[in-house]
């Protein structure tokens, strides 16, 4: 073992497992790469998995969009520029030791107060049923749908087409998120609060793009929370308590959980 001044320990004490459904209540419009994904000449084409030529979620995506809504609801300052990105990050480790947001979604690796990210959103994929729908239905594409739009001019009126593909109000997607708890696991069980909380945020705003105009509103249902404990990883997940129907319902559960 390092007997460094500046060595850390890390101690994975335990992992929250959430598995959901991710329901599209409107049109859900997240980009892919124009150069490699267009099907039929769609100007603004979906993500779709290169193996069978579905719609999905990426994990990054629903992950980031959450993140950025919490530095919102928390007020934090956009500080470190990712691109043409800007995002909060805690760049002194004393601001890091008090920042729910920094602890839960992670900072980069260049800080030495960096830790690993508690928060681990995997892709979400259609489910079964809905795949089965979409198949049979008469889209304009597969799985997808084409939304026509117009830019209207400001002094002449004149229309600007524009097309936007979609994946159809209804459709449902399978998806699950892990939460490592470290060091101290009572401590990490409260910062899991905050990523309900950011799924709640989502709820209320809007994934992928055109969100103003309409796209994007999502509702997560069919949630299951099960929680390992290191000491339990040769035994079966313990459910942390019962599925709940809706996030409401289960940020209520959880929060009489923890007494608060």
């Amino acid at each position: 073992m390092s007997t460094a001044p500046n060595a850390r320990l890390l101690h994975l004490k335990g992992r929250l497992f959430l598995s959901f459904n991710l329901r599209a209540v409107t049109g859900l419009h997240i980009g892919g790469s124009p150069g490699t994904l267009a099907i039929g000449n769609v100007d603004n084409p979906v993500i779709r998995d290169p193996l069978t030529g579905q719609p999905y979620i990426p994990g990054s995506s629903l992950r980031g969009k959450m993140r950025a809504l919490m530095e919102k609801w928390l007020g934090r300052p956009q500080n470190n520029r990712i691109g043409q990105t800007t995002i909060h990050v805690c760049k002194q480790a004393q601001d890091y030791v008090s920042c729910e947001l920094c602890r839960t979604f992670g900072i980069p690796g260049e800080y030495d107060h960096s830790e690993t990210s508690r928060l681990i959103v995997r892709d979400a994929f259609l489910t079964p049923t809905s795949r089965q729908e979409l198949a049979n239905a008469r889209t304009d594409l597969p799985y997808t749908e084409i939304k026509w739009e117009a830019a209207i001019d400001r002094v002449t009126s004149a229309a600007t087409p524009r097309q936007l593909e979609r994946v159809p109000a209804g459709a449902v997607f399978a998806g699950t998120l892990t939460f490592n708890l470290y060091n101290d696991a009572d401590t990490d069980l409260r910062l899991f609060g905050r990523v309900l909380e950011a799924m709640q945020l989502l709820e209320e705003d809007y994934l992928g793009g055109q969100g103003a105009r309409g796209s994007g509103q999502v509702r997560f249902e069919q949630l299951r929370l099960a929680l390992r404990l290191n000491e339990q990883y040769e035994q079966q997940l313990q459910p942390f308590h019962q599925a709940a129907a809706t996030l409401d319902e289960l940020i209520q559960a959880w929060r009489k959980q923890l007494g608060s």
